[in-house]
């Protein structure tokens, strides 16, 4: 596996990491321990360096899956995690039927660090992210409580998610940025038009989430997929059998290259966002052994500046139908 880095603070990982929510939360019931546990080490085994996780996984269980399966190799590889959530009684971990509510105060985010060493059983957290921006939380005392915590070698390297650009700004004049992590893929490129280019001035990586559109770029799904209430993907919007009809355009476009190419949907989807720039790093999240050897074979599809071209050229002429979140979760993002 090849490997890139993460803007310029320097931190090295595999070319494709690997998302593991799915393991624990969201895409129906939590699945099989031992079965999550062989994945992850095959992932390792595979040269996948970096894994993706969070306190709200579960909550929690995600951490402590992710923490037991990969003890063994922990010194090779990069985690990374996330704070920013209450847990209050409104919450319904159940496939995100409650919204927890944010919360970024400097003590919570202490808390949410000294669970989170606990239940990843680590010393230090790679990575750590704000999940979400907290707008009762000036963002530059949220930096600042993790640049202490990267003074106190509890963490090494600070991330946001789902930031705008003026608290990507002002977070990073407290305390540098290493990577933004938001939803990217070729159905969901609002980071194109600002991120992107802001995160190139300021030298951030940016880590992309459902690099997959929550499966719909395999080409797996269709007007005709339903989804258990367990499933978050039966609350969002352009997942109804109405935007899934009309997104179907996408599918055929990736079906067309993936044949050219002899490789799959998925993996022009990952191979395209990997041509991006050389400091993107997506995190597609599967449950399967073969899903992800086949979203790791995409870090050896080739897209040439014509293919490039190709797909942009078609992409450019469909228009995605359907929000990515309730409105709800929508206000929590690009803040």
């Amino acid at each position: 596996m090849k490997t890139r880095t993460l803007g310029q603070r320097s931190l090295e990982v595999s070319a494709l990491g690997l998302g593991c929510m799915g393991m624990s939360f969201s895409y129906g019931p939590p699945k099989d321990k031992r079965e999550m546990t062989a994945l992850l080490r095959a992932a390792v085994d595979r040269g996948v360096t970096f894994f993706d996780t969070a306190e709200v996984y579960g909550p929690f269980t995600n951490e402590e899956l992710l923490g037991e399966a990969i003890a063994p190799f922990r010194n090779r590889l990069v985690i990374a995690t996330k704070f920013g959530f209450d847990f209050g009684p409104g919450f319904d971990p159940r496939g995100m039927k409650g919204i927890p509510g944010l919360n970024s105060r400097p003590e919570q985010i202490r808390r949410a660090v000294e669970g989170s060493l606990q239940r990843l059983k680590i010393d230090v957290i790679d990575l750590l992210y704000q999940h979400r921006v907290d707008p009762a939380v000036p963002i530059e005392d949220v930096a600042g409580t993790v640049k202490e915590l990267i003074a106190q070698g509890k963490v090494k390297h600070f991330g946001l998610s789902e930031a705008g650009i003026g608290t990507i700004r002002r977070a990073h004049a407290v305390q540098p940025v290493t990577a933004l992590q938001s939803e990217y893929s070729l159905w969901t490129r609002t980071p194109e038009k600002e991120v992107i280019p802001t995160l190139e001035e300021l030298g951030i990586g940016l880590v992309p989430y459902s690099p997959l559109g929550k499966g719909f770029l395999t080409g797996k799904i269709d007007e005709k997929t339903t989804f258990e209430g367990t499933d978050f993907r039966s609350t969002l919007p352009r997942f109804t059998p109405e935007a899934l009809k009309a997104n179907q355009a996408l599918i055929d476009l990736l079906t067309r290259i993936a044949a050219q190419k002899q490789a799959t949907p998925s993996q022009i989807a990952l191979a395209w966002l990997l041509a991006q720039k050389p400091w993107i790093v997506p995190i597609p999240g599967t449950t399967k052994l073969h899903r992800l050897e086949e979203n790791l074979g995409a870090a050896s599809v080739e897209l040439t500046p014509d293919d490039l071209r190709e797909i942009e050229t078609a992409a450019a002429r469909i228009t995605v139908q359907g929000a990515r979140y309730p409105e709800k979760l929508e206000k929590m993002t690009g803040l």
